[in-house]
Order: C-alpha cells, then structure tokens, then sequence
C-alpha cells in the first residue's frame, strides 16, 4: 500500500503477489486498460467488497488497476487491499472525517477533493479511464481536467439517505425540518449535477436504477445494471480449523448467522427479537445459538451506539452473549462479556476472510438472517447462497433480486419477508427443521444460482465492457477558463453552504 501526505505520488507497495484464488484470464477483447478506482474510505462493508472485488476481476482479466482512497486502515480491511494482491494509494487527506460530530458531508468532498488534487498532477500516473463510486464530487474535474473518461457506479443516491433508512413510498419517508431540507438542496444539486456528467453510469441492482432514474430526472443516459459479483473461488477455499480464530467461531450448536455492518439502518435487533421468539416457542428444539458479525469501527458513533443497543437488547431478552474480535483492541472497555464459554449470540467484530468463510460453511449453521430493508443490492445473501445456506431477508430491495423465495417452488433458495419478529422467528423455526433433503436442494439450487449470474467473472467482464465503452467515446476536449471558473463558482456556493448550514441549522 502507498500512503502519501504531499508531494507527488509515490508507489510503496511492497508486494505483487497474485492471490492464489484469482485465475488469470487473458481478455479478447482488446488490449489491456489502466484503470483507477476512486473510494473514499477502503475499509470493511459491501460497497468496499465491491470495490475490491472489481479491481480483482478486472486484473485477472489482464488490465492494471490502482485504487485510490483517503482512508485505508490496515487494520480495518480487507486482505487483498494491505496483502499487495491490489495496488492501493493511500492519499492521506489533511482534513478530519468530522468536527464535534458534525460537517461529516462537507470533509466527505473536501477529502475527496484533496485526492483529486493528486490525481491531476502533472507527474501523476495517467489512465485511459477513471472509475468512481460513492462521491460523484470528482467526476466533472476528471473529465475537464484530466482529459479522462469516468464510469461512476451508483450504489444508491446519497440524498435518499440523508434521513437515515431508505423507504420508498414517498409518503412514509422521514422529512426533515424545512431548514434542513433547505441546507440539502445545493447537495443534492451537485450530487445530481456531477453525477450526470459521467460518461457510463452504472448501477447495482434494477432495485436502484429504478430509484436513480426517479431521483434524478435531469439525467437522461441509460443507466446500466452490474450486479456486484462475489469472488467464488474464496469461498471454495479450505478452512484451517486449528486457526485459532476459527476455532473461537467453532460450535456444536445449530447456529443462525446475520453478516451486516453495525449500523443502526441495518435493523440487526430484528435478528435478535426474532432468535429470542423462536427460542420461546421452540422449547423442545436444540439449543440454537446466533452469531451477529460484521465490520465495526470505534471512530463511528453510529457503530459504536449500535453495538451498545444490541448487547442491551441481548440482555433484555435473558440471552447470554460475548462480544469477540480478532483484533481485542476494538472492542469497547464499556462492553461488558458474560462468562459463557457458548454463549446464545456471539458478536464478532471485523471478521477476517477466512472467520466468514468458516461461519457460512459450518456444519451446524442453519441459515443467514439478512435485516436491512430496502437495500441497494446485498452481497452478503449472494455469498451464503454460494456456501449453500438458506437465507431470510427482507421483502424489498435488491434480495428480491438474488433470493428466490418459498413461494416459488422452483429454485428456492431461501424466504422473503416483511420485519416483523414474529414472522422471522416462524421462518427460523422451519430453517431448525428442515430435513437433510430439503437443505441439499436449496443449496444446490443457491449454489448454482450464484455461480451463473453473481460471480466475480460475469461482473468483471460487465464492468470492463462498460469501461471499454467509455474509453471507445474518443478523447475529451482540453478545459478552458470558463469550465475553471464555473468549477470554483459552484464548489465555493456548496462548500460555503456546508460549513455554515450546520451551525444555523437547529
């Protein structure tokens, strides 16, 4: 990994090993490509998978990939990201992520602003193609400024979670005061302003092409759907059972898995109403246990508020838990461990590959419990889908893209339902319950399912078609002075918005 503070951009990385689980593949149609990422923050979640699956299957497909982001922990990320497996530059931004808890959104495009700055030296590599996701802040200053052709991939618009979870029914959405909603519109504006100066965008599931194409009106280009796609052969890979860190997952109990981040809008308490109901109602049923594991960070308040929710919450229902990590240090001093050595819910926090790899193959798991409503997409059921675990999520957004529920009664790879405990905690019974038979269909059938439409080389392969087709637009004209001062005009009305809205703002 390259980590740089000023001056032109130097590359540290180390190590060039390819990941032994990549096989190379040699693209037909047509000479390699440079290629950069652009991501704000290369840390531990689904659109940072996505990311680095991306960037996987583009280099296995013989392109050059560099990823650039303003914050990359090695502690708190992926392997193939700190491993050198990828080429990752770390431009380490001179602003904070946040001042007294506020003016998150501003620092979000200052960071993003100062990366670009290092992107359009003069001594900076130079690529046939940019691809940006998250912040479309850079977008337009690529094109001008670099001459360079961007994709930007649309994980969901970021107006749309301002207020916190999305709804879609506009009438049941959560509105903010007049003044906040006031405070939003230079955002919004520039969000949709600059995204719809990409060249290819793209989308992440039907689900959010549909939402985007109602957001943003302005914006006439079609926008393409690529399915994240997981990286199969990691998920094949063999588990090392004398690992320690495996072995503090291990079990004998029927065990209930929900992978999310610890987030508030991840809705991760109705996994725990739902095991606490089921384990009510089926007295008589061996003793399940419930592992709730994902990527935690002690900087976000909101991950920090979740964590201390859902232990309390444990409590409330008389369920034992541990809180545990490969890396003690994250684990916060306030949180208390109950002496259990198996504890009924196990919290895992940053779980490494192979801890996930491990959980979702066990033996004794019985299915994964998938919360968020109204997600963009989900990798997450794709990749209990692949290790053959049934899956429950909600009803809306992109898992009813990738889970093929009951219902249907031909390649089922799991249930769809609304939140409701009560609901959750019948479909865990039957999870319980299901014969040798019925567990081996369903898999097969989710196994299959995932090999054909949500692999990382069917995604690769979208993702560099879509690239090809941008650079295949021809070269851009040199900026002049007017698109400068029509850049600094519009930055300096937004940034000026955003440092004084949230200090009027009640």
């Amino acid at each position: 990994m390259a980590s740089v503070r000023g001056g032109p951009l130097k590359d540290t990385t180390r190590c060039t090993v390819q990941s032994p689980i990549i096989v190379l593949l040699t693209s037909m149609s047509g000479s390699s490509l440079r290629v950069a990422f652009i991501h704000p923050d290369l840390g531990i979640g689904g659109a940072e998978r996505l990311v680095v699956d991306a960037a996987l299957g583009l280099q296995s497909l013989g392109h050059t990939v560099d990823v650039y982001t303003s914050h990359h922990d090695p502690g708190h990320c992926f392997e193939e990201t700190r491993d050198g497996t990828l080429s990752v530059k770390h431009v380490v931004p001179p602003f904070p992520r946040a001042i007294a808890g506020m003016l998150h959104i501003l620092f979000a495009h200052l960071r993003q602003l100062h990366l670009t700055r290092y992107l359009l030296r003069q001594d900076a590599p130079r690529y046939d193609v940019f691809f940006v996701d998250q912040l479309s802040t850079c977008v337009p200053l690529l094109r001008k400024f670099a001459g360079t052709r961007v994709v930007f991939y649309c994980h969901f618009p970021d107006q749309l979670l301002a207020n916190g979870e999305f709804v879609e029914d506009p009438k049941r959405r959560k509105r903010g005061s007049v003044l906040k909603r006031l405070y939003r519109i230079p955002m919004d504006m520039l969000e949709e302003w600059t995204t719809g100066q990409a060249d290819v965008i793209l989308a992440n599931s039907n689900f959010t092409a549909r939402v985007f194409k109602t957001q943003f009106p302005s914006i006439h280009k079609d926008t393409r759907v690529v399915h994240p796609g997981i990286n199969l052969g990691a998920y094949d890979a063999p588990v090392d059972p004398s690992d320690l860190d495996i072995a503090a997952l291990q079990s004998d109990r029927p065990t209930f898995v929900s992978l999310n981040r610890f987030e508030t809008k991840k809705n991760v308490a109705l996994a725990i109403a739902a095991f606490a109901q089921f384990l009510a109602a089926n007295p008589a049923t061996p003793c399940c246990r419930l592992v709730i594991a994902g990527g935690y960070d002690p900087r976000v308040e909101d991950n920090v508020a979740t964590l201390t929710s859902l232990t309390a919450l444990a409590t409330r229902h008389g369920l034992t838990y541990t809180v545990t990590s490969p890396d003690p240090s994250v684990i916060p001093p306030s949180t208390s461990h109950t002496p259990s050595a198996d504890p009924d819910i196990l919290f895992l926090l940053n779980f490494t590959l192979p801890q996930r790899t491990a959980l979702l193959r066990a033996p004794r798991a019985r299915g994964l419990l998938y919360t968020p409503a109204n997600e963009h997409f989900g990798i997450i059921p794709c990749e209990a889908m692949y290790c053959g675990l049934p899956v429950l999520a909600r009803d809306s957004g992109g898992p009813t893209e990738t889970v093929v529920d009951v219902a249907c009664g031909e390649g089922v790879t799991g249930w769809l339902r609304p939140g409701d405990a009560a609901v959750w905690a019948g479909v865990l019974g039957e999870m319980a319950r299901m014969h040798e038979g019925e567990r081996t269909r369903m898999a097969e059938a989710a196994r299959a399912r995932v090999a054909a439409l949500f692999g990382m080389d069917a995604m690769a392969r979208s993702m560099e078609g879509a690239l090809r087709d941008a650079v295949a637009m021809g070269e851009l004209r040199p900026a002049s002075w007017d698109s400068w001062a029509m850049v600094a005009l519009m930055l300096f009305g937004f940034l000026l918005a955003y440092a004084v809205g949230p200090w009027v703002l009640p």
